[in-house]
């Protein structure tokens, strides 16, 4: 009550009731569907409702536990998850040291606009530009009949094309924007370091090497610490919009496979309740990230 008061009294109370829609957003659409969870125990009937259907214990667990389709799962989810955090951390740094080299202002920050725009895209809108640049008769299956002769290939119809495909366009849709965490990075660094090491004679491939990195190198492991979070997280958007039935056997995700079988199939129990156990682990995760980020990069949330 003490709290209230004092916050009734401050100047931050205009902030407190801007931020009240967001706690009713937030109440409404994630606090109190919480409820629901109580089905991955339950055999649920829609005549007698979520609180009225009988328990059935673990059984749905143990459904999914003897379900190989769930363990391929798994590992898709793992695979394209691992894949993208690798992808992202590398590449964005490889791109902000090439940005940081540039000289040319208006050049630097045409690339940069350009490179991080697609960031702003949905992937409704992405997909659709996908499916016909890697048609059939898209340009990359023309390209490849026309110059090497080679027989157009289904690229989003394919086991072995369609992983790398997702890599890659995630790449290409975030990268620009994860570079400017470390364009941010990089002008910390003093100038007089450069300075001191082309007096000494260092070539540019040893400046990066024994300064810019280890200038950059909490950013680097702040960033790769939260990452690791999202292992479980492989994009629904992007792998919902793109794969097909065809793709199942590599493409087919947790957050997929729910999303068909929960809510398409409904089959709400076994959603559910595999739902419950990627929060739970998703939680976790966060915690570790967190306290990692906390004891090696200094990081704080409050």
């Amino acid at each position: 009550m003490m709290m209230v008061q004092k916050i009734l009294r401050s100047n931050q109370f205009t902030y407190h009731v801007m931020l009240l829609p967001v706690f009713i957003l937030f109440f409404l659409f994630s606090v109190l569907p919480i409820y629901g969870i109580v089905l991955a125990f339950k055999d649920f009937s829609p005549t007698k409702g979520v609180l009225g259907s009988e328990w059935v214990g673990m059984e749905h667990y143990q459904f999914l536990i003897k379900n190989p389709e769930i363990w391929q799962v798994l590992e898709n989810t793992i695979i394209i998850a691992l894949a993208k955090l690798v992808t992202m951390l590398i590449i964005p740094i490889v791109l902000a040291i090439m940005l940081n080299e540039i000289k040319h202002q208006l050049f630097k920050r045409s690339v940069q606009t350009i490179t991080y725009l697609p960031h702003f895209l949905s992937w409704v809108v992405l997909a659709g530009i996908f499916r016909d640049i890697f048609s059939n008769h898209g340009v990359i299956n023309g390209m490849l009949t026309s110059i090497l002769g080679i027989e157009p290939i289904s690229f989003l119809a394919s086991n072995e094309w369609f992983r790398p495909i997702m890599v890659l366009s995630n790449v290409w849709k975030e990268m620009g924007f994860s570079t400017i965490i470390y364009l941010a990075a990089l002008t910390s660094i003093n100038p007089a370091l450069y300075e001191a090491a082309v007096m000494d004679g260092a070539s540019r491939f040893r400046q990066l090497w024994h300064i810019t990195l280890p200038g950059i190198s909490m950013t680097i492991a702040l960033l790769a610490t939260l990452s690791l979070n999202g292992v479980l997280n492989a994009g629904f958007d992007q792998i919902f919009n793109l794969y097909n039935v065809l793709v199942y056997d590599t493409a087919d995700i947790i957050d997929t496979w729910v999303f068909r079988n929960g809510l398409i199939g409904a089959q709400y129990e076994i959603g559910t309740a595999i739902g419950l156990v990627n929060s739970t682990f998703g939680l976790i995760l966060i915690a570790i990230t967190y306290t990692l980020a906390y004891r090696f990069a200094n990081y704080r949330i409050f």
